[in-house]
Formats: structure tokens, sequence, C-alpha cells
């Protein structure tokens, strides 16, 4: 379904979950190139611009939780740019559909004001998935923090999960992120020109700019930071297993002689201190162990292997 937002000669058209008469229609009244087309039916597709003599073709992506808010996904957004219209394409509804929204039910005299060329239409767009993508990074932070906290806890499977989870998430945000690099150089290089004044948009790409390089960074810190949590747990995990470990040993190295008594003992020979129908040889023979396990305990509290 196609929706239309007229501002003063400016249209803007956004188009949800695209059908076939939607590209049809894209097709006949602008005549855009069929691979762009093409490439709107397509999802997954690499973000990129194609610059045309009457109009500019972007494919854009950006994070998104799924349904559950755990796992990161991509979210594909699709931007025809023309002198006096901007068509937008989503899969489902999402931020861009959501200022559309917002921008439908504003006042017109202040749409008129504010919004007098396309240029500024792309900009506000960008901005409202640059800030939104802002304030998802944010909340990958936030569960890195609440890792650090949990780190030395004893919920070990939990802080496995969340690392895992955490750890693919921003996997997920770089890939989505490091392919546009080239988007969004040609905006700083001024190979992208747009239909207005080049000059006063300069500012405008420059804070789009910035934001990228925000996230960017960010993703960048958070990605230093779940390796040295990861490696930190794994540390933390390998000494409590070599604790276990040495405890083990230790234990086995003082019942090692016991056994070695209680099977020679066990034999079915004579002794020369065992006398038939006596208790004394039960009783040395276990005052014997005891002072075995005191001293093998004593020397391993005095070499310190004992904790």
């Amino acid at each position: 379904m196609i929706d239309t937002l007229t501002i003063n000669t400016l249209k803007w058209r956004h188009i949800t979950n695209p059908s076939d008469e939607d590209f049809s229609f894209l097709k006949e009244t602008f005549h855009f190139h069929p691979l762009d087309i093409e490439d709107c039916r397509s999802v997954n597709q690499r973000p990129k611009i194609d610059i045309y003599d009457d109009y500019y073709f972007l494919i854009l992506q950006y994070p998104n939780f799924d349904r559950q808010n755990k796992f990161i996904k991509t979210k594909e957004v699709k931007i025809f740019w023309g002198k006096d219209y901007i068509i937008t394409i989503e899969k489902s509804p999402w931020y861009v559909n959501q200022l559309f929204n917002e921008y439908r039910e504003r006042d017109e005299k202040e749409l008129c004001l504010n919004l007098k060329t396309s240029d500024i239409l792309l900009y506000r767009i960008f901005e409202k998935l640059m800030v939104e993508s802002l304030y998802l990074l944010k909340k990958v932070g936030l569960d890195l923090e609440l890792i650090n906290r949990e780190l030395f806890g004893s919920r070990q499977v939990k802080i496995i999960e969340r690392i895992s989870v955490t750890r693919k998430n921003i996997i997920t945000i770089n890939t989505i992120l490091k392919p546009q690099l080239r988007v969004f150089h040609s905006f700083e290089t001024g190979q992208i020109k747009g239909f207005g004044d080049t000059e006063y948009m300069e500012d405008y790409w420059g804070n789009i700019l910035d934001y990228y390089q925000k996230l960017w960074d960010m993703t960048e810190d958070y990605e230093d930071l779940i390796e040295g949590l990861s490696k930190t747990f794994d540390s933390m995990q390998t000494n409590k297993t070599n604790e276990i470990m040495k405890t083990l040993t230790l234990l086995s190295s003082i019942l090692l002689p016991l056994t070695f008594i209680t099977g020679l003992f066990g034999m079915n020979v004579l002794f020369p201190f065992i006398t038939p129908n006596s208790n004394t040889a039960f009783w040395i023979i276990t005052g014997a162990m005891a002072i075995v396990c005191i001293t093998l305990a004593f020397f391993f509290k005095h070499r310190k292997w004992w904790p």
C-alpha cells in the first residue's frame, strides 16, 4: 500500500510490504531503472547508492531487535530520492513508518516551513534512523554493563548465555554498519550533490556522518569490551577448574597411602602383632591411618598447597 504525504510541491510516498501493483506503479510513473525495481523486490541486499541523472536509489540497513528483544536482526530501508519526491520502502512497519505518521499528524504550515526540499526530508529520515540505532546500541552497552556486574557471581550458565548473545549482537551490528561506509563517504566527498543548496546541506550531511562515526566507534569499543569480558570469564572458569582439580589431587594423595595400608592388612595372612580374638591390631591400624592423614594434611598446609 502506498501512503502519500504532500508538502508544498514535495511528495513523500511511503510503501509498507510492497506488492507487485506497487512496483508496477513505480515503474510506470517514475520510470525507475528495472534493476532498482528488482532490488526492491529482493531482501538482504548490500547497502549501496545508485546515481542517475534525475534521481538516486539507496539501500540502507540498520539494526533492530527481534520480537523477543534478545537478538539483533537486520532491517532494510530502500529509498528513491528525486528533486520533488522521496519514496521509502519497508518490508514491515518500522521507524520510517513512525516518522511518516508523525509528519502526517503535524500542522501543514509547520511542515511546509521545515521541509522545503527533498534533501531536508531525506536528512530527517536519516536522522530518525541514526537516533534509533544509537538508542539500540546503548541498550547493548547496558547488557555489557550487566554482564560485568554478574561476572563474579555464581550464575555461570546465565553469564555464558549473556556473553554469547551479546557477542552475536555486536557482530551483527558490525556487519550492518561496515558495508555502509562507502555510502556515507559519498556524501562526505561531495559525490552526492542532492537537489537543493549543496553548501546549505553540508552541515546536515556532516551531522549524519557524526552519528555514523559515533555508532561505529561505540561498536568497536563494545567489541573490545565483550572480548575482554569473555577472556576474563574464561580465565576465572579455568582457575576455578584448576582449584577443583588441585583439591581432588590432594585428597587422592591422602587416600593413596590409606588404600595401601588397608590393602596390605586385608591380605589373608598372619601378621606379627595380630593375635586371635584381639582388637589391638584394629586400633593400631586405625591410629596409623589417622597419623598418616594428619601428617599429609599438615605437610600440604605447610607447603601452602592446601587452601
